[in-house]
């Protein structure tokens, strides 16, 4: 008897946010790996919020899924079988398996992951691809000197999470911007912050921007950028002069279609960011984090001692089974998850 597996489809592109509808369940046959594969069978799987760009057909830093496809996104699982060499059935290993129970991929690029060191999770989550983006663009872009202010929106999720605790520790005052008063709750007391807003309570840009004045009265030297909206418009007018803000991510925009590419909503115009860049000698710097692999290394000697003394918390939110993938990715979108979104696919 063949032996099934199961995996989820894109089932159609979103209009504006995804929905049910748009995924699909599918069940086939366990494939055998090839010369040079492993098959792994998948223990979590990750929730990112840049899977919902791929979703669209619009020209990006990576190719969109094709309708039909399997959901990609970063997962860590167990070797089954193995037809690679320096690949052992047993090993644990963290690659791009997609939304799926089963894959057999090529064993080139894969990362192995050792269970006893840590739990196989963090690898996904605080020692994996946010936690790295965090520190990356923090240390990288935003160059933190002790006594300045950051802000840092989406301030419980991994990414956010650790660019305040890593800014914490190099002697930084960091004002978190979170959805709802238990996750300012939990920046403050898990996470270290000095201070959280609850955006939620602030209905406008400006009335935001009220509450980070009071928050920020030397002014904001560092905004680490990974939302958008009117975070984005409520923190530029309170930079400082040569402030710095590393872009990672745009989330409230995400589901505009295109990456959000359209900046002109909810007043932020082209003419007023660019002169708030211009007359504050601004550096904004872009990056994606998959174009600083050779780093990895860095910031699991600098990071892991952190983590392993307590310096730096963790917090996950795991979803129970493949078939919920698609309600815990939307629930991501909408600021639903506290901490890293995982699902556990067995």
């Amino acid at each position: 008897m063949t032996e099934m597996m199961k995996q989820i489809a894109l089932a159609s592109r979103p209009d504006g946010a995804p929905t049910p509808a748009n995924f699909r369940l599918e069940e086939l046959p366990v494939p055998t790996p090839a010369a040079g594969e492993v098959l792994v069978r998948v223990h979590y799987m990750s929730l990112d919020p840049y899977m919902r760009g791929r979703m669209d057909d619009s020209k990006s830093y990576a190719a969109s899924l094709q309708v039909g496809g399997k959901m990609e996104g970063g997962s860590v699982g167990e070797i089954i079988a193995s037809n690679a060499e320096g690949f052992e059935v047993g090993e644990f290993v963290m690659g791009g398996f997609g939304w799926a129970t089963h894959a057999a991929v090529p064993a080139v690029g894969l990362a192995k992951v050792d269970p006893n060191a840590a739990p196989i999770t963090y690898s996904l989550g605080v020692l994996g691809m946010p936690g790295f983006t965090g520190w990356f663009g923090l240390m990288e872009y935003g160059k933190p000197k002790s006594g300045e202010t950051l802000v840092v929106a989406a301030a419980t999720g991994p990414v956010g999470s650790m660019v305040g605790q890593i800014a914490k520790s190099l002697g930084l005052r960091v004002i978190g911007i979170a959805g709802g008063p238990e996750k300012c709750k939990m920046a403050v007391e898990h996470f270290g912050f000095d201070e959280c807003i609850d955006h939620y309570a602030y209905a406008t840009a400006s009335e935001l921007n009220e509450a980070l004045q009071a928050a920020c009265p030397k002014g904001i030297d560092i905004y680490f950028e990974n939302v958008g909206g009117k975070v984005l418009e409520a923190v530029l007018p309170l930079m400082n002069q040569y402030g710095r803000i590393p872009i990672c991510g745009m989330i409230a925009w995400y589901n505009a279609g295109g990456l959000g590419a359209d900046a002109s909503q909810k007043g932020l115009t082209g003419p007023k960011l660019w002169r708030t860049i211009l007359v504050n000698f601004l550096s904004v710097n872009g990056f994606i984090i998959s174009n600083h692999w050779d780093r990895l290394g860095e910031f699991h000697k600098t990071v892991g001692p952190m983590i392993a003394n307590g310096s730096v918390a963790v917090q996950e939110d795991i979803t129970e089974g493949l078939e919920n993938a698609p309600d815990a990715f939307i629930k991501l979108l909408t600021g639903g998850n506290t901490g890293k979104a995982m699902v556990k696919v067995i």
